[in-house]
């Protein structure tokens, strides 16, 4: 109900006025904590407790925002609500305070009145910090400008910030403090709230399309012992009880196929991987894949899900299937194009490369083109250093890389109608691979060569080849149907998504060299 009040402010209500708190600057920091620990001694000698146990809300700010966002300029009502929310700007004005507080994304102006309050509370209210956590009970209103408010006509401390908030207008320049801090990044910077916002959609979105496709979502052991289902380097830790070396999951991949072969036909999972490698914009030692097997189908079905999923997620978390790559605005609702990594490399290498060729005229050409050829390498191997130098970075558009050879993807099957390669594919984006999959290989006996094949290159010094898994080829044996298998980053989707090229801007608390104390 629309009324007036009958404690009104003789005051103007208008919130057009300026700050009155300048931002702390870092060398006094130490001063204003001390400052602020002062008062959470003096508070806790006046009996009151700065980090009280709870606050009951009516509303959450964006509750309160929804039901009364078209409340008309200069209207004040009778409803009693409580908020509450970090205070992020405070500025007062004679017998007035004003005051914003957040609430997950949404902001509330609390307008503070000595008239309705009392002269003590406006003091204590006027104590108040920036970066301090606060409870109100008041009435809604919006100030003449058209503010939504909340008269406030009692308060609650609910956290005193003993530290200081960085400066609300420039945020946290140093980009290692962002993200060593993630906790004061989120409260000033709008651009890595939005990456996280984007990010939970992402992933709630896939989680929505893949139920839709009648997918079973399972949990996975995080411990292996062994380390299989990609190349790459693990990391060791030791089981003290059963005393005996477990690895952390590089994939998921061979635990779900398990699945498949136990009868659970769609099953998938979005959980944390791990990988002992380099840190970068594209890596990060701990990442996000979703990994999911269908039975009865191949790589095609794989492809169709990919661009679904990553479409219908694109429209989830931004409004739109469109996105802009290195400035160019790229539609993901149009068809994604396919070609064979053979073809690619040979077309920016300007010969013919392919694994059946000689490995002497495939190490000439990658000579030519830099790349150095280890000892180890075969043709295939070859044949994918090559694309990564030539082709790789290209890929702006979305690009299915189709026809890896057998070398480099021991769990694919080999190509129908070329025994070099695999009905496997890569999705590149912005020159980042984004997407793995393939006709899943389910031969027990040929699984068990390229594990042997995978154990020789490991003892040559290829720290991640893999090895032979006995208990998954005893699975094999049971049998495992035709299975179609996908592999995605979530981290790079978001990353594509939110616009940003780090993959740091989308993990909350990236791995980072551990901090120097004083």
């Amino acid at each position: 109900m629309v009324g007036r009040l009958s404690a009104v402010p003789s005051e103007p209500v208008t919130d057009d006025v300026p700050p009155t708190s300048a931002p702390v600057t870092t060398s006094g920091l130490a001063g204003e904590r001390a400052k602020r620990l002062d008062k959470v001694a003096t508070l806790r000698q006046a009996g009151t407790n700065p980090y009280p146990y709870r606050f009951d809300r009516s509303h959450t700010v964006a509750q309160l925002r929804e039901a009364h966002g078209d409340l008309e300029a200069g209207q004040e009502t009778d409803e009693r609500v409580q908020v509450a929310g970090r205070m992020l700007l405070k500025r007062e004005q004679g017998k007035l305070i004003f005051a914003t507080i957040r609430e997950r994304e949404s902001e509330v102006q609390l307008f503070v009145s000595k008239a309705v309050v009392g002269e003590e509370a406006f003091a204590a209210f006027a104590d108040l910090d920036l970066g301090d956590w606060v409870g109100v009970d008041g009435t809604v209103m919006t100030t003449r400008k058209g503010e939504l408010s909340v008269q406030v006509i009692t308060f609650q401390l609910l956290s005193k910030a003993v530290r200081p908030l960085p400066d609300k207008w420039h945020g946290l320049s140093d980009t290692d403090t962002r993200f060593r801090q993630r906790y004061a990044d989120l409260i000033v910077t709008e651009s890595a709230r939005r990456a996280f916002r984007i990010r939970h959609e992402v992933i709630a979105s896939f989680r929505r399309t893949l139920h839709e496709h009648d997918y079973v979502e399972v949990e996975t052991p995080v411990l292996h012992v062994e380390a299989g289902g990609a190349h790459a380097r693990p990391f060791l830790t030791h089981h003290n009880a059963l005393d005996m070396p477990l690895f952390l999951r590089i994939a998921l991949e061979l635990h779900l196929k398990r699945l498949i072969v136990g009868g659970m036909d769609r099953v998938f999972e979005i959980g944390r991987v791990f990988r002992n490698e380099g840190v970068s914009t594209r890596h990060n030692p701990e990442f996000t894949m979703m990994e999911l097997y269908q039975a009865y189908a191949d790589y095609t079905e794989m492809i169709a899900i990919t661009t679904e999923l990553i479409t219908r997620a694109a429209q989830d978390a931004t409004g739109t299937t469109v996105v802009d790559i290195d400035g160019t605005s790229v539609d993901l609702a149009q068809p994604w194009r396919q070609a064979k990594m053979t073809d690619l490399t040979s077309a920016a290498v300007g010969e013919e490369v392919h694994p059946s060729m000689p490995r002497p005229a495939l190490v000439a050409i990658a000579e030519r083109h830099g790349v150095v050829a280890a000892p180890s390498w075969g043709t295939g191997k070859l044949v994918e250093e090559l694309f990564e130098a030539t082709v790789e970075a290209s890929l702006i558009a979305p690009t299915f890389v189709t026809g890896h050879p057998v070398e480099i993807s021991p769990l694919a099957r080999t190509d129908r109608h070329d025994p070099h390669l695999t009905e496997r594919f890569e999705l590149f984006v912005g020159g980042r691979e984004l997407a793995n999959g393939y006709s899943e290989l389910n031969d027990p006996l040929e699984q068990r060569a390229r594990f042997e094949d995978e154990q020789r290159a490991k003892e040559a010094g290829n720290a991640e080849a893999g090895t032979v898994d006995e208990d998954y080829l005893r699975a094999l044996e049971y049998g495992l149907p035709p299975t179609g298998g996908l592999g995605i980053g979530m981290d790079r989707v978001a990353m594509l998504l939110a616009g940003v090229s780090s993959i740091k801007e989308v993990v909350l608390f990236p791995t980072l060299r551990p901090e120097v104390w004083e």
